[in-house]
Parts: structure tokens; C-alpha cells; sequence
């Protein structure tokens, strides 16, 4: 159990750090199917360093990592307050479009309300508030709530709607964290199996059928979109026969490859465990607040409860 707990955050962090010098527009590309962690990206990172997929984790990890309910309004402001205050004020040097536009209206002291009422407009603008930016988060949630999938479930979505307004994100998180509970607890990777609290009208299974049915490189137009990155990712994971396999082909198949590959390390981290993390990704990740592997595992047991 400890080792797929931390395994779920670490393989996250080694995924988006691996991930960062291949999204669009960043060279050198991947070669012969073998990535590395060269640095780069938007962020101009180091080598090793992961970006906002895992610094935005580390965000409601700190929170959950003191046993505090995601689902309150005193967690949640103080998620908020992380976001806009800690890290977004502190000088994110990565930040997604959408999250981008949304905190740079938030002020200090605002609070989860005012995030939700900015993302609420945001949506009644442009109607399109569902990226992949509080999926590639959501890994914590899970941690915290292992065991209770009804809790998990509210929490995700919650968490979520602080700054993507559209349902489909938060339903998105949620059967994300609860194939991640699976998988901690049984070794199995099987994204179906919070599709019957989730998926009432079938969307989900078909998107997920989709994913099985067609590479990563399919889904790489459509990964800035929260179904199109869990898309991705359960098609690299799928497609692989181990952790390292399945990340890199997250990384392989372009698009926002940090994002893609973050998410779906977050879920082989959960069944293969932070044993299974290849050891020269393990000895060079870092990145914001001055967290190292070492670290990431800390917080990871904490977040769980088993620190």
C-alpha cells in the first residue's frame, strides 16, 4: 500500500518532468521511443523539474496532507488561497490558458468563492471551462479519501470546480481517483470502475472504448480538453506493459505531453508503485515548493494519512 501511495504522486511528477520539453512547439522531440527528462518546455525548466500539473498537486496535497476534508469551505479556501497566493502569486513560471485566465482576475483573500464565481462567468462567456487542468491535479483527492468512494467523489468535483466550472471536468476527476483507489488497494488498473456513480448515460464508457480502440497520437489534438487527455492517458496506459512503457508512450504521443503523461503516471504510480519508477527519473525530480522524490513521498504518506 505505502509504495503505490507514494508511487501515485512520484510517477505523476516523473511524468509531467519527462513530459515538458515535448509539448508543441518545444524541441528536441522524442526519438525511437525514448524520452528524457532534458528540461525546457514553456517553463524553461531544468531537467528533472516538474511543471504545473504537479505543482498545482503539491497545492491541495499540502492541505489534504494535514487531514483536512477537501469537501469544506475551510479546505477549499485555503486550496484557493494556495493557487492564487502561494503559487500563481509566487511566480508559476507554466500556467494553462484557462487556469491563467481565471486566477489572473482572482485577488488575494477571495477565497474558493470567488474562483467559482469567476470560473461561472468564464463559462457563461465562452462556454468552454472543461481543460485538463484540475484532471492533471486530482491524484491527492484519491489519496486522501482511499476507501471512500463517496467522499472522493465530492471532494474531486469540488476541487475541480474551483476553476473549471464545467461538470464534465469534476466527473472526469472523479472516475480518475477512483480507478486511482483501485489500483492502490488491488494492484489492478481499471478506469471503469467508478463509471456506475459517475456515467449515467453512457458517455464515459464510450469515450473510454475509444481509447482502447486507437493510439495516443489520436487523442493529441483534442488533450488540452479534460476528455481528451484522460483519453490519452488510459490509451498509453493501455497500450503499455509496464509503468515506464505506458508513460513514455504518453510522452510519445504528443499534444500537452507533460499533462497526458502526468495523469497517466498518476495512475500506473497507484498499481506498479514508486518501486516501479525508473531510478534516473527518481534521482533528478524536483520542482516547486523544493520538493525532491524524497519529498513527494512524504507528502504522498501524509496526504494518506500513513506518514
Amino acid at each position: 500500500m505505502d509504495d503505490r501511495i507514494v508511487g501515485t504522486l512520484l510517477a505523476a511528477a516523473c511524468g509531467d518532468a519527462l513530459g515538458v520539453a515535448y509539448e508543441p512547439s518545444s524541441e528536441p522531440r522524442p526519438v525511437n521511443g525514448k524520452p528524457a527528462m532534458l528540461g525546457g518546455g514553456f517553463g524553461h525548466y531544468a531537467p528533472g523539474e516538474y511543471s504545473d500539473d504537479t505543482q498545482m498537486a503539491v497545492v491541495i496535497a499540502r492541505v489534504a496532507a494535514d487531514g483536512s476534508d477537501l469537501r469544506t469551505d475551510e479546505a477549499l479556501d485555503r486550496i484557493a488561497a494556495g493557487f492564487v497566493e502561494d503559487w500563481y502569486g509566487g511566480g508559476a513560471t507554466d500556467v494553462g490558458a484557462q487556469t491563467r485566465s481565471l486566477l489572473s482576475q482572482a485577488t488575494p483573500g477571495g477565497g474558493a468563492a470567488q474562483l467559482r464565481r469567476i470560473g461561472a462567468e468564464l463559462h457563461a462567456r465562452s462556454g468552454r471551462t472543461a481543460g485538463n487542468g484540475s484532471l492533471m491535479r486530482t491524484a491527492p483527492v484519491a489519496l486522501r479519501y482511499l476507501g471512500d468512494a463517496n467522499a472522493m467523489v465530492d471532494a474531486a468535483r469540488a476541487v475541480s470546480a474551483l476553476t473549471h466550472h464545467d461538470p464534465v471536468a469534476g466527473d472526469g476527476c472523479a472516475l480518475w481517483c477512483l480507478a486511482i483507489d483501485h489500483a492502490i488497494r488491488t494492484g489492478e488498473l481499471d478506469v471503469r470502475v467508478g463509471l456506475s456513480r459517475i456515467d449515467t448515460d453512457g458517455y464515459w464508457a464510450a469515450r473510454i472504448d475509444e481509447a482502447e480502440a486507437q493510439p495516443v497520437s489520436a487523442f493529441a489534438p483534442t488533450s488540452g480538453w479534460v476528455v481528451g487527455a484522460f483519453q490519452g492517458a488510459w490509451s498509453a496506459i493501455v497500450s503499455g506493459k509496464d509503468l515506464r512503457a505506458g508513460i513514455v508512450a504518453a510522452v510519445d504521443g504528443g499534444g500537452d505531453t507533460d499533462t497526458v503523461a502526468a495523469i497517466a503516471g498518476a495512475l500506473l504510480g497507484a498499481a506498479y508503485g514508486a518501486s516501479a519508477v525508473p531510478a534516473e527519473w527518481r534521482s533528478i525530480v524536483h520542482g516547486w515548493p523544493g520538493l525532491d522524490a524524497d519529498g513527494l513521498a512524504q507528502l504522498a504518506l501524509r496526504c494518506a494519512r500513513r506518514d
